[in-house]
């Protein structure tokens, strides 16, 4: 991929960064967060591997749970450079904030399917990632005493694309120990039924990473998400901490 298609997909994603100074949303709100974040990663023959995702998300340091998820997949290694991936997700978004995007925890389910390419300019490690998710999000209607309860699921269709950069800042032995990360994910809703606005969010990331053999490795990074809801009517612009434990293990050997 020449430099010039690359600059250009990275500018995409900021320019949807820079979308929250026009948005139309009515209501904005900002929250200090901090996610807690696990990525395994299991090969099992040569080219299929299981894979298991995890977090905790908190909103306004440690005060409010925000969010958490969890989300086991199954990969295929087509090549060296590109991976595809099957799974599914579980979600559960608290009410956190003040005022607050949902007024009681919604959860969510959703099945995916995900193309990872990878390739190298130099030093610098290049990742594409294009996720699409078939999503079926709970939906809270008030009820005959006026509380607000899970009533239904509704179908909604969401494309991902992430842009990471990945750069060694410290070498031991020819292998990579510590390293810098920045890149830009956008979340698209697709559909007839994509709500009031086409950005569903926005994260833009920066970060540090440290390998401490082949099997584990720690990131730390800064990300600053947007969120904009179904109807367009709320805002979040959130500066977010992300604590990562990644670990890598090849049990076909």
């Amino acid at each position: 991929m020449k430099p010039i298609k690359i600059r250009l997909l990275f500018l995409v994603g900021i320019a949807s960064f820079f979308v929250v100074s026009i948005s139309f949303a009515q209501v904005k709100e900002s929250n200090n967060d901090i996610w807690l974040h696990y990525f395994g990663k299991n090969r099992i023959t040569e080219k299929f591997s299981l894979s298991f995702e995890a977090t905790m998300r908190y909103a306004n340091g440690f005060s409010e749970k925000q969010q958490y998820f969890i989300r086991p997949s199954v990969d295929y290694q087509f090549n060296k450079r590109f991976l595809g991936s099957v799974g599914f997700s579980h979600y559960n978004t608290y009410s956190y904030g003040n005022p607050a995007m949902n007024k009681i925890s919604i959860p969510e389910n959703h099945f995916w399917i995900q193309g990872t390419f990878v390739h190298n300019r130099g030093l610098l490690k290049i990742t594409h990632r294009l996720r699409d998710e078939f999503r079926y999000v709970g939906i809270a209607k008030a009820q005959s005493n006026g509380d607000l309860e899970i009533d239904q699921y509704d179908y909604r269709n969401r494309m991902r694309y992430m842009l990471l950069f990945n750069y060694p800042l410290i070498k031991k032995e020819d292998a990579t120990q510590l390293f810098a990360l920045f890149g830009d994910e956008v979340f698209m809703n697709l559909g007839s039924n994509a709500g009031k606005t086409f950005l569903n969010q926005n994260r833009l990331i920066g970060g540090v990473g440290y390998n401490f053999d082949k099997n584990h490795q720690i990131q730390l990074s800064y990300i600053h998400q947007n969120i904009w809801n179904y109807t367009n009517t709320f805002q979040e612009s959130n500066p977010t901490v992300r604590l990562t434990y990644v670990t890598n293990f090849d049990w076909s050997k």
